[in-house]
């Protein structure tokens, strides 16, 4: 099976609802944006698809998989949700390869690889913690991808980045699409999640209020 499948899936935090009723088919080889104000439920709906979080109610299914049941997380998946926790005195080059030796998936090179892509030095010897906003943001897509996962999933991966960094961005959302992974991102500005793309869902309250299928009008 290559689907994401959410069904009836219910979420609630001191009996204030957070996720409510959410039915999902989401596919390998496309990109799927997610919209809507701060405590929409963009977060929260991440969360429970990386089994970061035990939902109410309902069922996630990853590729054939029950989260909660077969497995406690998708076996394959790349995330970036709010703030990205790195090594403060270790490089950008350093982090990678700590994390990269957690589960020796891919060689040492995809270390340098990643940090290329997103536009970093590998041979950076300036510390993470002196990394700009914008150096961090790179940093967290880059151990997003490292491992070429078949879920991606990244919570406002434009925040902090210039015009440059904007188009940077786009460019790795379509070479994950182009390799046959599933892409969820959220993004608040509107004009951005529609390019970046092939469907988007609008979210208000924690419920899916629109679906749109046609991001090229």
């Amino acid at each position: 099976m290559e689907e994401l499948l959410l069904k009836n899936v219910n979420k609630s935090i001191n009996k204030r609802p957070i996720l409510y009723d959410i039915n999902l088919s989401l596919k390998k080889g496309k990109i799927y944006g997610f919209q809507g104000e701060n405590g929409a439920g963009k977060t929260m709906l991440f969360r429970a698809i990386s089994g970061l979080i035990h939902i109410d109610s309902g069922e996630i299914n990853v590729f054939g998989k029950k989260i909660g049941k077969d497995i406690s997380f998708p076996d394959s998946l790349g995330l970036t949700i709010e703030n990205v926790g790195f090594w403060k005195n270790f490089t950008g080059a350093e982090c990678l390869e700590t994390l990269r030796r957690i589960k020796k998936a891919v060689p040492k090179s995809a270390v340098k690889n990643a940090l290329q892509s997103v536009g970093l030095n590998p041979n950076d010897k300036r510390q993470y913690k002196e990394y700009s906003l914008g150096m961090k943001q790179k940093l967290a897509i880059a151990q997003a991808i490292m491992e070429e996962p078949e879920i991606v999933i990244l919570d406002e991966p434009t925040n902090s980045l210039d015009e440059g960094g904007v188009d940077m961005v786009k460019e790795i959302l379509l070479r994950q699409k182009e390799r046959g992974a599933l892409i969820i991102i959220a993004c608040h500005d509107y004009s951005i999640l529609k390019e970046m793309s092939d469907e988007i869902f609008q979210l208000k309250n924690g419920r899916i209020i629109q679906h749109i299928t046609d991001t090229n009008t």
